[in-house]
This record gives C-alpha cells, structure tokens and sequence, in this order.
C-alpha cells in the first residue's frame, strides 16, 4: 500500500474530462485536496460535483502564463500550497499535414507543451517553500514511440515533453522535486468516442490485452508517481498501453 495522500493539495490541468478526470478522480478517492483546472467553467462544475472526494476547481486558460501563475497561487492559498501538479491538459485534432493550418499547429503546442512548462514554472516557488514537490506529465506512446496519420502536431508536442522532462529533472532536484511522464496508449474517453467505433474496434484489435484502456489505469500510474514510495524516481516515463506498442505486427497479435 502506498503511503497516503490524504490532505494533499492536488492539481490537476485539463481535470474535467478524459484522463485527467481519471486522475483527478483516483487522487480524491485517496483523500487528496483535488483541484481541477481547464477553460470551461460549466464542465469544471460538473465534474467537481460528480467526483468522490475533495474537489473544487479553477478556469484557467492553461496555454497562458498569467492564468497559469494566477491559479497555482490561488489553490496554494486555498490549499496550504501545492503538493502534486498533474500537468495533464491537452489536445489532440485530427488533421493531416497537407490540410492543417499552422495555426493549428500552433494550439496544440500551447495547449500540450507549453502548458507543462507554465505548470512546471508556476509551481517551482511553492516546491520551494516547503523543500518537497511531485510532478507528473501526461504524455503518450503516440510522438515519443509511434505514429498516427493526422496527429503530426500532438506527437511531436509529446515528444517535446520528454524532452522537456529531462532537464526539468534535474533543474527541479534542489527543490527536492521529482517530475516523471505517463505514457498511455489508447484510453476510453470522449475524445476516442468521437473518432467512431470502427476506429475503437481496430485500436482494441491491436492491444494484447484486447481491450482499451480506463481512464483510472493513466491515474493509478500518476498516482504512484506522487507518492512517497516514488522518491527516488525522476526524469522517467512509464508506458500504459495494454501491450500496444510490444507487436512486431498486426500478425504477430492474431497469433495470440
């Protein structure tokens, strides 16, 4: 068992829908103080009132510096400081690189990449008041291990996070501050359901386990990365994907 986190303060960016409810959920199922950050006040509401726990929640444009600073501050104050940033939000439309418009391009960078770095950045001076902290990326195998047509911007802003993530580890270690990624693989969400059961049923096809993943198996992995047992773990990434990335090819899972 892991030690508690209860009391905790938690955050966790792009809290309201998808992964990040999933881990904003384990972390309130385990007693932390959860607050919950994204751009739609209405779906922050929501969820803040459906998930178990201590959850309260913040607007925040997570792409902007001042939205980003101004909202770590408010929950420390609230919270007692900020013991866990779960830099989470992001973004991932489908658009091949012939049609997109660098504007395009451009978002999701923000929204992905420089928004770890505005986490990161806005709570280095709450890790430093108390000598301790824990970040945890949400990243994915699609960039850093594998490709998908149409995704050219969101893989190459995930793979821009473990990049990020090296240096960080080292540039956050005098705070006493580890910082790691999850990777997953396809995971049940809204956004998924909105490419089509034909695109669900072939991602389902070509995981070992058979199935995709929950939402809570991408918090679960975040959550032992802030735990204590996981003090000695930084700069590192952990793939969640069922299997995916293991075959060799499509044949290599028919013969399981």
């Amino acid at each position: 068992m892991l030690t508690s986190l209860k009391g905790k303060s938690v955050i966790v960016t792009g809290g309201s829908k998808g992964i990040g409810r999933g881990i904003a959920t384990v972390f309130a199922r385990q007693g932390a103080n959860v607050t919950i950050a994204a751009r739609g006040e209405d779906s922050l509401k929501a969820a803040a009132a459906e998930i178990p726990g201590n959850v309260s929640y913040e607007v925040c444009d997570v792409s902007d510096w001042d939205s980003v600073r101004d909202m770590v501050d408010r929950v420390a104050r609230a919270q007692g400081g900020v013991d866990v940033m779960c830099a989470n939000a992001g973004a991932f439309p489908q658009t091949k690189i012939v049609e997109m418009d660098p504007a395009e391009w451009d978002r999701v960078m923000a929204t992905n990449l420089r928004s770890s770095f505005l986490a990161v950045k806005a709570c280095i001076p709450h890790f430093e008041k108390v000598g301790k902290g824990r970040v945890v990326l949400t990243s994915s195998i699609t960039g850093p291990v594998t490709g998908y047509p149409g995704w050219a911007h969101y893989g190459a802003s995930k793979a821009g996070q473990l990049g990020f993530l090296k240096t960080a580890a080292m540039e956050l270690a005098r705070y006493n501050t580890t910082i790691n990624a999850v990777m997953p693989g396809n995971i049940y969400t809204e956004g998924l359901q909105d490419l089509g059961q034909d695109y669900l049923d072939t991602m389902a096809a070509s995981i070992p386990l058979k199935r995709l993943g929950a939402v809570e198996d991408i918090g679960n992995a975040a959550l032992f990365f802030a735990s204590d047992e996981a003090g000695y773990i930084t700069g590192q990434q952990i793939v969640v994907d069922g299997g995916q990335i293991i075959p060799e090819s499509l044949e290599a899972i028919q013969e399981i």
